[in-house]
């Protein structure tokens, strides 16, 4: 997994490429964690070049989401493979983030 973290006016994207999964999740959280100190985060994580994320993965999205919550921002996926949407559909992790 690799992560590119960019900000611009205030926004920032996560450009995730690879895999979320057990091994990787850790690592992610740990790059992106810090980025939901500040008030009102505003988040994207683009996913067009994300091709597996795992149960484990999912976990630290749904982390992340609640980090985002608690100060005030939003959390928002775009670009999600046809592949990685099938996974959010059937735990119904589509109704709780953001995909655009």
């Amino acid at each position: 997994m690799k992560t590119t973290i960019t900000n611009e006016q205030g926004k920032t994207t996560v450009t995730v490429e690879g895999r979320i999964d057990t091994l990787t999740s850790p690592e992610f959280l740990k790059e992106t964690e810090p980025l939901t100190t500040s008030e009102n985060p505003d988040i994207t994580i683009d996913c067009k070049n994300l091709q597996y994320i795992s149960s484990a993965g999912l976990r630290a999205l749904l982390i992340l989401q609640k980090n985002v919550k608690v100060n005030n921002g939003t959390l928002i996926l775009t670009n999600v493979i046809p592949a990685i949407k099938e996974i959010f559909k059937m735990t119904g992790f589509e109704k709780i983030f953001t995909i655009k």
